[in-house]
Order: C-alpha cells, then sequence, then structure tokens
C-alpha cells in the first residue's frame, strides 16, 4: 500500500512536478522572453503600443531582464547571444522612446556588464 500525498501539498500540483523536469536553461529562457516582452510593451513597441507606453516600468524590466542575464550568461550556451542582441534592442528602444536619453553606460541594465 504507497501512501499518497495530500491534495493540497506541492507534490499534488502538476505545474509543480512539471517544472521540475524542465531545465534550468529553459526556464531562464522562457523568464528571459516574458521579461522582453513586457518590456517591449512598456516601451510601446506592440502595435497598439502606444497606450500602454511606460518607461519607468521599462527601466524596470530591462533592468531585471540584464540582471538575469549577467547572472545566467555562462549557463545559457546557444541562448546567449540571441538573448543578448534582445538586451541591445530594448535598450536601443529605450533611449529612442525616451525624451531625455541616459548618459552612455546609465541606461537601463547597462550597469549589469552584460
Amino acid at each position: 500500500m504507497t501512501a499518497e500525498p495530500p491534495n493540497d501539498s506541492p507534490a499534488a500540483d502538476p505545474d509543480v512536478r512539471e517544472l521540475a523536469q524542465i531545465p534550468a536553461v529553459e526556464v531562464i529562457t522562457r523568464a528571459s522572453v516574458m521579461l522582453m516582452s513586457a518590456a517591449a510593451e512598456k516601451l510601446g513597441l506592440a502595435s497598439d503600443g502606444e497606450q500602454y507606453l511606460d518607461l519607468d516600468e521599462a527601466r524596470r524590466l530591462i533592468d531585471a531582464y540584464a540582471g538575469l542575464l549577467s547572472a545566467a550568461q555562462a549557463d545559457l550556451g546557444v541562448h546567449r547571444q540571441p538573448l543578448r542582441e534582445g538586451l541591445k534592442s530594448l535598450q536601443a528602444a529605450f533611449r529612442e522612446a525616451s525624451r531625455y536619453p541616459d548618459s552612455p553606460g546609465q541606461g537601463p541594465g547597462e550597469k549589469s556588464g552584460c
């Protein structure tokens, strides 16, 4: 007779079990894509993006994305370069959208070393 975990335990949650089976690089990549997408929305890059333009929020998202890339770059393998290019594109879009662009090296994510 085997004991079954109670319904409220993490082992009973199929999402938790699924996460345990995903390689770390894929989790990091998925998180990166989510941060990139959210930043692009806040930069007004979507087709109806002007209504969502929020540079303060975009800066936070780009900073978080750059920090994640910086922390994980040694483990990203073939994903490293495309993710870094995505960061550079977001930084350029942020600079273009800013009424008063930051000094070089002071923009979002530029201090993280990516």
